[in-house]
């Protein structure tokens, strides 16, 4: 069987959009297809086998148009195999830690719980002070977080492999 898989992101400066692309990248090479869209370019979910959906998160909370997604799409994600992450943390070491533990939006944690999300995952972000608005910037002067690319892409790699050896175990072989 040949799975058609969406791997589907909402992201503000970029970050996201390329962890999305690395995850579609890797199930690509497992030999799977992949369509790698934002949230706002996706009209309809049948024609997928399995959905991978991310979303950055600022101050605990997904992305508006990534929650959108979830829940406008919640009852069809709950007919197929779906993944969920978030990226954002700053800093060296585990994410979640970084965070004191928050792992995902507390306000989603229903429709993942409805759609039986297989994983969810927290992925290190990254902070480009040329892609923030004057605004973003104030807040960074102010609150001081580690700026720079903290991505783990070893991590996302991982996690993207698990995803494709779930669908297809032959490729843990």
């Amino acid at each position: 069987m040949t799975y058609r898989i969406l791997v589907a992101y909402a992201s503000k400066h970029g970050s996201t959009i390329e962890i999305a692309q690395k995850i579609g990248e890797v199930l690509t090479e497992a030999g799977l297809q992949v369509n790698v869209l934002p949230v706002e370019k996706v009209t309809d979910v049948t024609p997928f086998d399995a959905v991978v959906l991310g979303s950055a998160v600022y101050a605990g909370s997904w992305r508006k148009e990534a929650v959108t997604f979830l829940e406008e799409y919640k009852t069809l994600l709950a007919k197929v195999p779906v993944w969920l992450f978030s990226s954002g943390p700053m800093g060296k070491g585990d994410p979640v830690t970084l965070v004191q533990g928050w792992h995902f939006p507390s306000a989603q944690q229903s429709i993942a719980d409805r759609i039986h999300a297989r994983d969810i995952a927290l992925f290190h972000g990254a902070i480009d002070m040329k892609k923030l608005n004057y605004v973003e910037r104030q807040i960074v002067k102010e609150f001081q977080p580690d700026v720079g690319d903290f991505r783990d892409w070893e991590a996302i790699t991982n996690w993207a492999i698990s995803i494709a050896v779930s669908l297809r175990p032959e490729v843990a072989e």
